[in-house]
């Protein structure tokens, strides 16, 4: 048996599955209301019933608790950002073995100031993108050793973007990736290189 097919073996990998429409429209609503909530400005009672709101919503999920690998929040491939809210809601358009194309755009719980998308989200993404290259590419689990960005232009909210990130070079455990990611017109808003490692044996 090869260390790869060791590898798979120690490790289960998180197996992508589609979120049902329900999924869809809860996950939707919840990225409505981090929007509204970083805009929002109501008074005091309406904070509080609003928050009393949320909490009752909180309560009923919680009965519903599943271990990492089961909650399909991250596994959801037919959702934006894969039906997790930290993600933005980007969806794969393309995706092989040697490179994945996403599309999506960002919204105002992305902004860092004046209509811009936050710098620290675009890392953020570029991570999640890179981790998509190691699925598609059928690489072992791998962690993130670097992850390096160029900001070209700043980066608009509520426009359409494209991003592609394709392997640059493979030596062994380690993956190099890049990446860019364009707007409509084909201007670049930033460029990313990253390393992946694949992970041994012993590590989580």
């Amino acid at each position: 048996m090869t260390d790869t097919e060791d590898h798979i073996r120690e490790f289960a990998r998180i197996q992508p599955t589609s979120g049902t429409p329900q999924m869809g429209r809860f996950i939707a609503a919840m990225r409505r209301l981090q929007d509204i909530t970083v805009s929002a400005d109501p008074d005091a009672a309406l904070w509080e019933a609003s928050a009393a709101a949320i909490e009752e919503v909180c309560a009923r999920l919680e009965e519903h608790r599943a271990p990492a690998g089961v909650a399909p929040a991250g596994r959801t491939t037919n959702l934006p950002g894969h039906g997790h809210p930290l993600m933005p809601p980007w969806q794969v358009v393309a995706s092989g073995p040697e490179e994945v194309t996403m599309r999506g755009a960002f919204s105002r719980f992305h902004v860092g100031g004046n209509d811009a998308v936050h710098g620290g989200v675009i890392p953020l993404f570029y991570d999640w993108h890179f981790g998509m290259v190691v699925s598609a590419a059928g690489r072992p689990d791998s962690r993130t050793a670097y992850l390096h960005v160029d900001y070209r232009r700043v980066t608009p909210i509520e426009i359409p973007l494209e991003a592609r990130a394709w392997i640059d070079a493979v030596e062994g455990r380690k993956l190099f990736v890049r990446a860019t990611m364009t707007d409509a017109e084909g201007n670049v808003l930033s460029e990313a290189n990253g390393l992946m490692i694949k992970l041994l044996a012993h590590q989580p």
